[in-house]
């Protein structure tokens, strides 16, 4: 039996204790769903030294172009106190017409209403012109290493080509139909630590306090403001997140002060011009002597997070209007396109194909109870089949 009702299929994934990175289950459920499709299907363990393995799933039905994937998780992240939950966790009950569930929005939900969707194409209309692909990882609420970007290049090794992809996180924000994510901010994190010479509070001559060096760096980063936006992205936003000293004497000057930063930035920047701004405000600040009057420059070292997150903009008009079009159909409004939020997955599919991001309702994700209203599983299942046929319309022109 094919599996187009989305409701039955999320109440399955919701039931696997899928939380990163165990498998829980998750993707031998989802690859059932799948097998009656006629879906080809790799489950692929990736593997990176200090860090946990994580298997993965790759399915794809048809073997010529177009090809349309459909990338997403099975991960979740950990459910928090249990007995604050009103319905067990992993339970998938439902009342007062929501399914309850870790997932439920984030993103089992997603997952589920493209199967269905896929299952009601195939049921009426046979195999798609073309080629579907699911990409599912089980690593992207970790740290996202032995997950969608290992997959890629596996897959890539492999010959799998794509022309267009659709991740099903939840985009919106309120009601759905609200929003298509076609784009993301860039992000880069860092780490500044000055150090001084420890001394007694009474005799600040015969010392040299970082915490005054490390306030003239971090003021530096957060003013001016970087930029004032773009057409198509809000301002690049720098927050320190926090400033250590570990000193807990009043009367102790500290030998060393260190604060991290990060920063999501739009398409005015990539992450390198991005990084040598940085390092020419905090070689500016460093001379300033109002706080360290009679000092030498401070003295500091910055060492830059590991993989930062280039901005992207998707400029792809048949997929772009393909999703927006399908939910206007089925909502009867046209979504907002945006750019806003933090990152996802989508980061590391932009560099094999144009991709766009639209899923259920995120108001719940993350927390406990989360929920989704089991009528937006068929709302969604509607949207993603009209997609569907739309895409390969427009692909097949």
């Amino acid at each position: 039996m094919f599996p187009t009702d989305p409701i039955s299929n999320l109440a399955t994934l919701i039931r696997c204790p899928s939380v990163t990175p165990a498998e829980g289950g998750a993707l031998r459920a989802l690859e059932a769903m799948l097998a009656p499709l006629g879906f080809r299907v790799d489950r692929v363990v990736a593997k990176e030294a200090g860090t946990p393995d994580v298997e993965n799933l790759y399915a794809r039905v048809g073997s010529e172009g177009p090809h349309l994937m459909f990338a997403g998780h099975t991960d979740v992240v950990p459910v928090g106190d249990e007995a604050a939950w009103s319905h067990g966790p992993f339970s998938a009950e439902i009342a007062n017409g929501e399914m309850y569930g870790r997932g439920a929005v984030d993103m089992k939900g997603g997952i589920a209403c493209f199967v269905a969707a896929v299952a009601r194409h195939v049921e009426k209309h046979g195999p798609p012109k073309g080629s579907i692909s699911l990409l599912i990882t089980g690593d992207e609420e970790g740290p996202a290493i032995n997950g969608t970007s290992k997959l890629l290049e596996w897959a890539a090794a492999k010959g799998e080509r794509w022309d267009a992809c659709l991740v099903g996180e939840p985009t919106n924000p309120d009601q759905l139909g609200d929003m298509i994510k076609i784009g993301r901010r860039g992000s880069l994190s860092g780490r500044i630590t000055v150090h001084g010479v420890q001394g007694h509070a009474a005799y600040p001559h015969l010392a040299d306090n970082p915490v005054r060096g490390i306030l003239q760096l971090t003021a530096a980063l957060m003013h001016p403001a970087f930029d004032q936006g773009t057409q198509d992205f809000q301002p690049s936003n720098l927050e320190v997140t926090t400033i250590d000293v570990g000193n807990s004497a009043v009367n102790v000057i500290p030998a060393k002060a260190s604060a991290a930063f990060n920063i999501r930035f739009n398409d005015g920047w990539t992450a390198e011009s991005l990084m040598a701004e940085i390092v020419a405000r905090l070689d500016r600040a460093a001379k300033d002597g109002t706080l360290r009057p009679g000092r030498a420059p401070v003295k500091y070292e910055i060492v830059w997070n590991e993989r930062p997150s280039q901005v992207f903009l998707t400029r792809d008009d048949a997929l772009v209007e393909s999703l927006s079009g399908a939910v206007e159909a089925v909502i009867g409004r046209r979504p907002q396109l945006s750019t806003t939020g933090g990152t996802s997955d989508a980061r590391f599919i932009k560099d094999y194909c144009p991709v766009v991001e639209f899923g259920l309702v995120g108001r719940t994700m993350h927390m406990v109870d989360e929920r989704v209203a089991v009528d937006e599983l068929e709302t969604l299942t509607e949207i993603y089949g009209s997609f569907i046929a739309r895409w390969f319309r427009h692909a097949v022109a």
